[in-house]
């Protein structure tokens, strides 16, 4: 009645919880009680697709109605909605794509900005942006929702809007502190791997049910602890990989838990966002994969580094939804008090030329005086500007260009962008953009750690002796001819004998062919 209230009365409502009390599914089935959904769609924005498909299932199923009808979800190449869609989940990018075509947003009379807490670059920028559209629609409702560490912020940000806590279902959580220079068991060199499968070993000793989640920094840590687990349990045990490269039908396997224990093991894409059923135990090995970019040198690097104390609350939280839990940290308690209390926020850390020309082109003003949460340093403003004008995407008046322009109209980086306007020039242009979707995506190439042998040789059979994008088209054209000739089964055992990722191949592909419609489109409306 509270929540409901609010919406109501309030333009502004922030809600904070920890996660698991239920904000992402409930809120906007209070946005409908409290009369959002009738002049307008009701936006809920989740940080990662699986996450905002989740959402979105699962929301429909409680309000008894078809997904992809009155419930629907938009991510990246992926849409399940129609004209009665009234509740629409997607990633934040998504949303702030959308504004280039709808500055006001007149599709939506509320919009949720679940996962606040997370800070990532998209949910800063859509921060900043619903912060100067209130004043164009003061009727819009905007309701963001955060772990209760961080609310104080946002609350500020928005005029000292209400902040409204809501306690979720938590039981007790055991913390215990093993760090990984005091194993257990003799290994020789051992690492946060090899703590790993120890500790996964010990829970399986102790307790006979409830399933193990395994927080590492990356996909290939991932893929060695499964190695190294798969030889040691019992088969009475599944072992699932959990990362954002897994094609929706792998990732959407962990939430169907069958007969068998499970244990998962995932980057920090299952520390917020989505509930995994039946998750008793955590092991948090205190380390994730943060981007960064260095302005000086114009280069990004995705450093492992240890995550932040919030963060690892998070995690923990994981094994507390259902029943008492355990949270193994592989890292001792003085070192957890002394790191940071947030993780420190993408604006803060990353590329800004790409938000930088987004502005421009929509017309928002000056970055300096953007209304973000937490401004970006001056420094990576000035590197930012100075890149544009390397690229002739500004003039010296910071004005965007021609090329600005239609670099802006190309859901890319903006170097790779800046590649495919010269390739027009260089009449190579039907190869550029096969080279610029690869860019845009991680290495589809594969080199497991039991088999990096095998996957050398058949890489071998792409290679190009002077030029690594040459070996991209080598690999495309392979990929492309095979497709015309077999089925899509067939395909993807093409790809797993030659060691390539078949969702990265299709998210390659589907990139592709956005860049050519968009291309098609300008190059129609140049005419």
């Amino acid at each position: 009645e509270e929540l409901i209230s609010a919406i109501k009365t309030t333009p502004v409502v922030i809600v904070a919880g920890q996660t698991g009390s239920g904000k992402t599914t409930q809120l906007p089935k209070l946005c409908l009680e409290a009369g959002c959904g009738k002049t307008g769609t009701i936006a809920l924005t989740q940080p990662r697709r699986i996450a905002a498909i989740a959402a979105a299932k699962r929301i429909a199923e409680e309000l008894q109605v078809t997904f992809g009808q009155q419930v629907g979800a938009k991510i990246r190449f992926q849409e399940q909605t129609s004209p009665t869609t009234c509740i629409k989940v997607m990633t934040d990018g998504i949303l702030l794509a959308e504004t280039q075509n709808s500055r006001e947003l007149l599709e939506y009379d509320a919009i949720i900005i679940d996962e606040a807490h997370e800070r990532s670059l998209n949910i800063d920028f859509l921060i900043g942006y619903l912060r100067n559209l209130r004043r164009r629609r003061p009727k819009l409702k905007v309701i963001i929702t955060s772990a209760t560490i961080d609310t104080r912020i946002f609350s500020e940000a928005f005029d000292n809007a209400p902040v409204i806590e809501v306690s979720g279902r938590t039981y007790p959580i055991e913390v215990r502190y093993q760090p990984i220079d005091q194993p257990k068991k003799d290994l020789g060199d051992f690492t946060h791997i090899d703590a790993s499968v120890v500790a996964t070993d010990d829970l399986l000793e102790e307790t006979s049910y409830g399933d193990i989640l395994i927080f590492m920094p990356s996909e290939s840590d991932i893929r060695e602890t499964c190695e190294k687990l798969s030889s040691r349990l019992h088969s009475s045990v599944s072992i699932l990989p959990l990362f954002s490269r897994l094609s929706m039908a792998q990732q959407q396997q962990i939430f169907s838990p069958g007969n068998n224990r499970r244990v998962i093991v995932a980057t920090n894409i299952a520390e917020t966002s989505l509930t995994i059923p039946n998750i008793r135990y955590v092991i948090d090995t205190g380390l994730s994969r943060i981007s960064r970019y260095n302005p000086r040198t114009l280069t990004k690097g995705l450093p492992v580094e240890p995550i932040s104390q919030s963060s690892a609350e998070q995690r923990k939280g994981r094994c507390g939804r259902t029943a008492n839990g355990i949270c193994i940290r592989l890292y001792d308690e003085k070192d957890f008090m002394a790191r940071p209390e947030y993780t420190e926020p993408e604006i803060q850390r990353s590329n800004l030329a790409d938000v930088i020309l987004r502005m421009l082109n929509l017309d928002l003003g000056s970055i300096d005086n953007f209304p973000f949460v937490d401004p970006p340093q001056k420094q990576s403003i000035d590197g930012g500007f100075q890149l544009l004008h390397q690229l002739g995407a500004i003039d010296s008046k910071k004005t965007l260009t021609k090329r600005g322009q239609s670099m802006a109209q190309l859901p890319i980086d903006p170097t790779i962008s800046r590649m495919i306007l010269q390739a027009r020039h260089e009449n190579v242009l039907e190869e550029i953009l096969i080279i610029a979707a690869a860019l845009s995506v991680p290495d589809p190439r594969e080199r497991p750690t039991d088999a990096r042998e095998n996957a050398d040789k058949m890489h071998a059979k792409f290679n190009h002796a002077r030029s690594d994008f040459i070996t991209y088209l080598n690999i495309w054209e392979t990929y492309q001819e095979k497709g015309t000739e077999v089925s899509q089964n067939q395909l993807r055992k093409f790809c797993r004998s030659h060691y390539l990722s078949y969702p990265r191949m299709r998210e390659w592909n589907d990139i592709h062919t956005q860049l050519v419609q968009i291309l098609n489109v300008s190059k129609k409306s140049k005419k």
